[in-house]
């Protein structure tokens, strides 16, 4: 898998959270380091990569001696002065240990699998323990907030008290559900999702290395179908390199068509329709994309953000130039329609289309719910 072979083993490596790496160098570089920290954010975002990255820098044996290790051949001129003190040299024993995944100073625990009181006591039984490399011992708990309650309440005493060679790094994807008492005790960074100029840059570089034949269109409508999370775009891209002739350059249309996407070019013919009142033309459209194999949860939330474009293009026409992956003729569209449709009735589309989005996962009929919406638009 691609996003493996590329995934980041350095702070400078990192895409779209440099508020959150900016931080954890400061900490590094001052000595100031917590004792327990939180990473939230939506998926794919960064949050499992930076936290190895932060316990591989606080272990590495270069950063802390500021020296080569003994037998490492690390030379001290392969590296800039100032990057001495905040970034893993990812050559001495805990780098590459912790890269492969089997340091015994990184303990990582899927909190989405070990959820009881039990587990949770023998880490801190573990806690007590000093490290075996004579550091920190770093406890990274992933999906924490699938924790029981009594978990939770396991955990409280040893992350208000830890020992002094014990470093927590909790990261979840929905921090409303760990409790208060929890959240109070821990520094909390919460990760940015990814822009779309964000995501394709990554992976043009990763194309670039792989030897990938792809456009840039269809760069763009892989990061556009990531809805910000940078793995799921790796994924993707990992999906169509071993779909097509290598020797074929990849279009928007192959990308379409591998990842069961939806074309751009439905999202402004479903909405003139709409706008005309042609009820049975938008139903024609629905049909077309359903036949085709797209998804149609994915169809209906790309068409929400596609109108609220056009809503906020209506509302201050200057915001489109914020929003990154449209290209000139996409804008100029977005900006016509902006001016031309009546607000409310936007906004009237947009709450039947998230709702029939939302009752999508349920419908026996996937096309139904954007059906009834029509219908009930349309009257």
């Amino acid at each position: 898998m691609l996003y493996r072979k590329y995934r980041p083993q350095k702070f400078s490596e990192i895409v779209g959270q440099e508020h959150v790496v900016k931080t954890l160098q400061g900490a590094l570089e001052s000595g100031r380091v917590g004792h327990a920290y939180l990473f939230t954010g939506s998926r794919g975002t960064g949050k499992t990569s930076l936290a190895r990255i932060f316990a591989k820098a606080l272990n590495c044996d270069y950063r802390r001696n500021q020296q080569p290790v003994i037998g490492n051949q690390l030379k001290a001129d392969s590296r800039r002065p100032e990057a001495v003190l905040t970034e893993p040299c990812d050559n001495c024993h805990f780098c590459l240990a912790a890269s492969q995944g089997n340091s015994l100073d990184l303990i990582e625990i899927d909190a989405a699998s070990r959820t009881g009181v039990d587990d949770i006591r023998e880490l801190n039984d573990s806690a007590m323990v000093a490290a075996p490399g004579g550091g920190y011992k770093i406890f990274l708990i992933d999906e924490v907030h699938m924790l029981s309650k009594s978990a939770f309440n396991a955990l409280l005493k040893t992350l208000e008290e830890p020992p002094a060679h014990v470093i927590f790094i909790l990261a979840t994807t929905e921090p409303h559900k760990i409790l208060p008492t929890v959240l109070s005790r821990v520094q909390r960074f919460d990760f940015k999702r990814l822009n779309h100029g964000q995501i394709s840059e990554k992976l043009k570089m990763m194309a670039g290395k792989e030897g990938i034949k792809i456009n840039d269109e269809a760069i763009k409508t892989i990061a556009m179908s990531a809805d910000g999370a940078l793995r799921d775009a790796e994924v993707a891209l990992t999906k169509i390199h071993a779909s097509v002739d290598p020797n074929k350059e990849v279009s928007a249309e192959d990308v379409n068509e591998i990842l069961s996407l939806v074309s751009y070019k439905y999202y402004p013919e479903f909405l003139g329709r709409l706008l005309n009142n042609d009820r049975v033309g938008s139903m024609e459209v629905i049909q077309k994309i359903h036949m085709s194999g797209a998804d149609m949860e994915n169809f209906t939330g790309n068409l929400v953000e596609y109108l609220r474009n056009v809503l906020m293009a209506k509302i201050n026409p200057a915001v489109l130039a914020s929003v990154s992956g449209m290209n000139d003729e996409e804008t100029k569209n977005i900006s016509t329609l902006g001016q031309s449709v009546d607000s409310q009735r936007l906004i009237k589309m947009i709450v039947s289309f998230s709702n029939a989005r939302n009752e999508i996962k349920h419908s026996p009929v996937p096309q139904l719910p954007l059906e009834l919406a029509v219908i009930e638009l349309t009257s």
